[in-house]
């Protein structure tokens, strides 16, 4: 099942990337546009602080926002060492 794009195509390509990653984007929430998840979600992953992250409809800088969701996933202890959860 596909899911809503997000308005902004710059958001938009950063959650393709994302998703490219393995990482998971789901919609909807009380004040977020929605949330990615870490396909890991490891317990020493920085204490899970990079595990989920929020992504905002309309933020005040959506380039800054699609760079940051990108440097999430970039910074993830799995994804830059190559490692599996094991």
């Amino acid at each position: 099942m596909t899911r809503k794009s997000h308005p902004n195509k710059e958001i938009q390509a950063a959650l393709r990337y994302a998703e490219a990653h393995g990482w998971h984007v789901i919609t909807g929430g009380s004040h977020a546009w929605g949330k990615i998840y870490c396909p890991y979600n490891a317990s020493d992953c920085r204490c899970g602080e990079f595990c989920i992250a929020s992504i905002w409809s309309t933020p005040r800088n959506p380039q800054n926002h699609a760079r940051q969701i990108q440097r999430i996933v970039d910074h993830c202890i799995y994804f830059s060492t190559g490692k599996k959860k094991g």
